[in-house]
């Protein structure tokens, strides 16, 4: 287990976390400890559980708001994911349209050379006779 000290509105308390959650724990402390920091010089010494519940305050109001920006995000990746499933949806049907046309437009390209090749025949037999 283990144990840190950290300091808030200058005063210590010892705090336990997981091994290896130290520095996490130290880097959060320091966190609250600039916004307990803020309120002291906004509203003065008016204790260290006003203070500290002030500043838990404001980084509660913080977490909501990134908790709505993510749920913003959510919505418009699901809804990005949603156009571009159908913009693929339309490609396919365009490309499949597309090869109908081609595939349409070769095989009368084929009965016209067909046709052509035909006509110089008959027009070569008439000539020679």
């Amino acid at each position: 287990m283990g144990q840190v000290t950290v300091t808030l509105n200058g005063r210590a308390y010892r705090l336990e976390c997981s091994e290896g959650e130290e520095a996490h724990l130290i880097e959060l402390a320091e966190y609250l400890g600039s916004h307990v920091d803020t309120m002291r010089r906004k509203f003065g010494q008016v204790g260290d559980d006003r203070l500290i519940l002030m500043a838990s305050l404001v980084m509660g109001d913080e977490l909501w708001e990134l908790r709505g920006q993510v749920e913003e995000l959510k919505t418009s990746l699901a809804e990005a994911r949603r156009d571009k499933a159908a913009a693929e949806e339309a490609a396919r049907m365009m490309q499949d349209e597309l090869t109908e046309r081609v595939s349409a437009t070769a095989e009368r390209l084929e009965l016209l050379n067909t046709q052509i090749i035909q006509g110089g025949a008959l027009a070569d037999a008439a000539n020679r006779r």
